[in-house]
């Protein structure tokens, strides 16, 4: 346990993920929040941007030019793809670690990088020793990581959905692995847009990104990784019109071993000690408003009746166990600190 606080600095605060960083962080007690950086909105009071955090957060957003980034212990990056690995280098250099949230260190393949996100990976040295941030599947890495590629918010429903699946060598890859994937409108991010207009996403549901989304090699690259095999892999987004929540059900077929076997035992033993991951009792469905403002992730598995198919179905908060949350969990297991410390937020209800 760490006697000294930890000095955070956040890359742009200004976001959905930035003042969900913001809301959690501020009354974690092992944090001492030094810098917000907005290049556009700086020197402007943090509060009057965001009232919710009134009489929580006292600092203004200052330029990223003279944040003093490199006085901090680790620095969030709230930003757009390619803003942390264009600072990332010169962050390590002064000791400072690196969480971000965008997919800058999502993909050790540089080549799918480019392809997917229309830009050069500048710092690929850093990528090769950056974590994929699911401590789940992968806390003994991370808890001596320098630098955390924070997984996008559709993956972590998916991944930790399939984990004691593909763990376990269950599925049968003869079939592909089908995800139906659903999220709010804050997963589009804090901009003007007109898809994301009330007058556009209210009373309306529609899938994009059936062609290829940017989370789909990532999804990829990590179930291939966990299976230890080469997958198929479907996965189609849907926009429904609430702010937060997202809801994946996700469709496998069984090998012959897992027939024989007690899957709902699996999964909870599997996640029996996970503070985040609550595995529902046999026909219990989850719903998004159960997790709604919590690090929490529920999930769900039903064995369709006389087929080889399991669906299972996955909710989650899609700004804080998809995002923020998430990020806070990893600096806690970075840094030594109890991994629930700052996150036992209570899922708000109605």
């Amino acid at each position: 346990m760490m006697s000294k606080k930890i000095k955070v600095g956040i890359v742009g605060g200004t976001g959905y993920t930035g003042v969900e960083l913001l809301r959690l962080l501020a009354v974690h007690p092992n944090v001492e929040l030094a810098a917000i950086t907005s290049r556009g909105d700086a020197g402007l009071p943090v509060a009057d941007m965001f009232p919710s955090l009134r009489g929580y957060v006292n600092l203004a957003f200052s330029d990223p030019a003279n944040a003093n980034l490199n006085q901090c212990d680790v620095v969030f990056f709230a930003t757009p793809h390619g803003v942390a690995m264009s600072q990332a280098q010169a962050l390590l250099d002064a000791n400072v670690k690196i969480i971000d949230l965008a997919a800058d260190f999502r993909l050790q393949d540089t080549a799918v990088f480019e392809k997917w996100y229309k830009m050069p990976h500048s710092c690929p040295e850093v990528l090769k020793n950056a974590v994929y941030g699911i401590p789940e599947l992968y806390r003994a890495q991370i808890k001596s990581a320098q630098v955390i590629g924070n997984p996008g918010c559709y993956p972590t429903t998916v991944l930790l959905g399939l984990a004691p699946l593909l763990e376990q060598g269950l599925i049968d890859f003869s079939a592909p692995i089908i995800a139906d994937s659903k999220s709010g409108v804050s997963g589009a991010g804090r901009k003007a847009e007109v898809a994301t207009l009330f007058a556009e996403a209210s009373d309306n549901m529609k899938a994009y990104g059936v062609s290829g989304h940017r989370h789909h090699p990532e999804i990829h690259a990590q179930l291939t990784k966990l299976a230890n095999n080469d997958v198929q892999f479907v996965f189609v987004p849907h926009l429904i019109p609430m702010i937060r929540g997202m809801l994946s059900t996700i469709y496998v077929k069984l090998s012959e071993k897992a027939n024989s076997l007690d899957l709902q035992a699996l999964f909870e033993a599997r996640y029996k000690n996970e503070r985040f991951v609550d595995v529902l009792p046999t026909g219990v469905l989850p719903e998004t408003r159960s997790v709604r403002g919590s690090n929490q992730i529920r999930i769900a598995l039903h064995k369709q009746v006389s087929s080889d198919y399991l669906t299972l179905v996955v909710v989650q908060d899609n700004l804080v166990k998809g995002a923020a949350g998430q990020a806070v969990q990893n600096m806690n297991i970075m840094f030594g600190v109890a991994e629930n410390t700052g996150l036992e937020v209570v899922p708000l209800l109605p």
